[in-house]
Order: C-alpha cells, then structure tokens, then sequence
C-alpha cells in the first residue's frame, strides 16, 4: 500500500496544482486581482469588495481545474 501511494506522489502533477498554476498564469498576464491605482477626481467605477474579489478568484479557479481536467470537474 505504501508503495502506491510512492508512487503516485512521484508521478504526473495533480489537476488541482496543475489548475492553480494556470490561475496564477492568467492572474499575472491580466492584471486581474491587482487593487487600482488611486486616483484624484472622478472615478467611473468603484473598487470591488473584497468578497467580490474573492469570489472571482474561486469561480476562475473552478474555470482553470473544469479546463485542465478536459470537463470532468
């Protein structure tokens, strides 16, 4: 018993990290996540809340894990 679970930590890398890492790909390349810079005057749109945000993040995870695992999540 010990020797699978051995061998299957060695192995390919998990969905989950696999999914995590995409998230953190597409994070960084766009920008999302990132608080706006403040700014003097008038601003068209306000800064999200934090559950929001939160929020966001989960449901693209969700996205990145249903990518990486071909739909199966």
């Amino acid at each position: 018993m010990e020797k699978e679970l051995a061998s299957s930590n060695t192995g390919a890398r998990r969905n989950e990290d696999i999914a995590l890492d995409l998230l953190r790909f597409v994070a960084a390349s766009t920008g999302f996540g990132r608080a706006t810079a403040p700014s003097t005057g008038f601003s068209g749109t306000p800064a999200p809340k934090p559950e929001d945000q939160v929020n966001q993040l989960l449901d693209l995870y969700t996205r990145c894990l249903t990518v990486v695992t071909g739909g199966k999540a």
